[in-house]
């Protein structure tokens, strides 16, 4: 009787958004997520437009270089903008289509502020069957998020609240400077 070979998965992070701009608090929390979930790689999913907010200050070309610019140090950090590639910006969308190579083991990273509806995402069982949701602390909203309706389900298996030192630092803050 022989040993069974282990699969070994390529771990990936997938943080999405308009990172408008991208900050040092996107860094902190990509960086902490590697450390903890020894991932290999982080991709900043860039979205033209976030469903639930109102237009970006800045072009979608302007963000991605930044987010680039600001990334020079992180080799582990890649920018990606997947929108025209998969044609959609819905996040199920975009991890389905990551899912097809099968040696990856998807890690979806939000703030907590996006765990209080998350309920109300396109697919959000699917996004969880698919990938572990790692939800970082943002100040004011993790009592709202612990009380969740996803995170009342799902935190013993999928859903994984992550403590780490806050980076006092918003991209709307940044957007009034």
């Amino acid at each position: 009787m022989g040993l069974v070979k282990s699969e070994n998965k390529f771990k990936i992070g997938i943080l999405g958004g308009t990172f408008d701009p991208a900050h040092k608090g996107h860094i902190r929390i990509s960086k902490t997520a590697k450390k903890l979930f020894n991932l290999k790689k982080i991709i900043w999913a860039i979205t033209k437009k976030n469903p639930f907010k109102n237009k970006s200050s800045l072009s979608l070309r302007q963000r991605i270089n930044f987010a680039k610019k600001i990334n020079i140090k992180n080799k582990f950090i890649t920018v990606k903008f997947f929108e025209d590639k998969i044609k959609s910006n819905k996040t199920i969308d975009l991890l389905k289509y990551l899912k097809k190579n099968k040696s990856y083991e998807l890690y979806f990273i939000i703030g907590a502020d996006n765990l209080i509806t998350f309920h109300k995402w396109k697919g959000f069982k699917d996004i969880i069957r698919i990938s572990k949701i790692l939800v970082f602390d943002r100040d004011g909203y993790k009592s709202k998020a612990l009380k969740s309706p996803v995170y009342k389900k799902y935190h013993k298996k999928r859903v994984e609240f992550i403590k780490f030192n806050k980076v006092k630092i918003s991209s709307s803050q940044l957007r009034k400077i």
